[in-house]
């Protein structure tokens, strides 16, 4: 599968020459139906004009611009915004942007692994037997979905894969480093689990848009039915004039590509315009995938205030001894102050006449001023004992 660089048809560069000289051009890599890929070296305009969509959707997938994750249907595309994964997906073509990146690398290859499936197991068994007999097909029913939906797998299952391993990373280094900090409160601990919980926040944050994207196209079967490329393509034909002449300018093999799209939409869809089963059984596996993630970081989150709340009993513990220290000293000063006192008294230098023949006196009322003043201590830490304000 060689890569080619492809010019812009002469209209298109003209158009995109008219908007404005330094327009920007992004890498953009397409692939077909038979997983042949091509690089495009285009502006935002003859995306534009290939895919038929607004600035407003390809704005979506500008990478300098900070938008959640999207899956917008519209009449001849999907947009796609997951992430990293930035790609416009039509009845039978894939842009994907920015292919040279290392998290778009192999979703690429992915893209070719599974997208001309369908097409060579149609080769090798004949256009003639595939259409006379359903038997022939069911081999390859596993293939049987339109194109559309194969590339959005493909770009679900990356990037919910993406998620998923990051998550897994994430509490491979947070588990050990919350039981390393119960275990001993440092700066260095603390820090470490605070940068920790920050990239838990975001990466919460980034899965769970991801799930509410998802959730949101489960809730509601016209937006489920806006994805459904081939069949909308298929009800369309014959094109009329002018909208076939705008499909031949942005694809010379837009009539095989249609006959292909009306073939797999007529062995998924069967003619019920409002079925949406299959693409509803689609995003539910992929719904469950990222909510399945969605609980291992809520159950990390757990953890983390379980072990926040541990560490703030241990620190009102150790708040609670320095109390108890506090209360012992404050004791021990009330009764010395006293015992002081006394001394003090009975040590001036001030002649008294009951002192006289009497020296003794001074000697016993300092020892049973210290009697007291220990046991006034030791009530004093009974009382708070009983009060529980110390341990035992």
């Amino acid at each position: 599968m060689g890569r080619d660089v492809v010019p812009v048809d002469p209209t298109q560069a003209a158009v995109g020459l008219k908007k404005t000289k330094g327009a920007n051009s992004r890498g953009w890599i397409l692939l077909d139906s038979s997983g042949q890929d091509t690089i495009l070296d285009v502006d935002k305009y003859a995306i534009m004009h290939r895919v038929h969509i607004h600035a407003r959707d390809l704005r979506i997938l500008d990478p300098l611009l900070s938008y959640p994750s999207t899956i917008l249907g519209r009449e001849n595309a999907i947009v796609v915004n997951l992430e990293h994964i930035k790609a416009i997906i039509t009845a039978e073509e894939v842009l994907l942007r920015d292919p040279s990146d290392d998290n778009v690398i192999p979703v690429v290859e992915e893209l070719r692994r599974r997208l001309p499936l369908l097409n060579n197991y149609r080769e090798d068994n004949g256009e003639g037997k595939e259409l006379g007999g359903q038997n022939d097909g069911e081999p390859g029913e596993e293939d049987e979905s339109p194109f559309e939906f194969r590339a959005l797998e493909v770009a679900l299952e990356a990037i919910c894969s993406f998620l998923a391993a990051r998550t897994t990373e994430l509490e491979t280094s947070a588990y050990p480093a919350l039981d390393e900090l119960t275990s001993k409160i440092s700066s260095r601990n603390l820090d470490r689990v605070r940068k920790l919980k920050s990239g838990m926040t975001r990466l919460t944050a980034r899965v769970q848009k991801v799930r509410d994207e998802l959730e949101q196209l489960l809730d509601d079967d016209d937006d489920m039915a806006d994805l459904y490329l081939s069949r909308k393509l298929s009800s369309a034909s014959p094109l009329s004039g002018s909208a076939a002449a705008s499909w031949f300018i942005s694809s010379p093999n837009i009539s095989s590509k249609i006959s292909r799209a009306s073939r797999a939409s007529m062995a998924t869809i069967r003619g019920d315009e409002n079925d949406v089963e299959e693409l509803e059984m689609l995003l539910e596996a992929y719904f469950m995938q990222i909510d399945g993630t969605l609980n291992k970081l809520t159950t990390l989150r757990e953890y983390i205030d379980d072990t926040e709340d541990y560490i703030n009993i241990q620190l009102d513990n150790h708040r609670n001894q320095l109390i108890q220290l506090e209360l012992f000293l404050s004791s021990g000063t009330v009764c010395l102050s006293i015992y002081s006192l006394v001394a003090a008294i009975f040590g001036m230098n001030i002649p008294y006449t009951w002192n006289d023949n009497h020296g003794y006196m001074f000697k016993w009322v300092v020892i049973v001023s210290g009697i007291a003043s220990a046991v006034l201590f030791l009530l004093i830490i009974s009382y708070a004992r009983l009060k529980g304000l110390v341990g035992s």
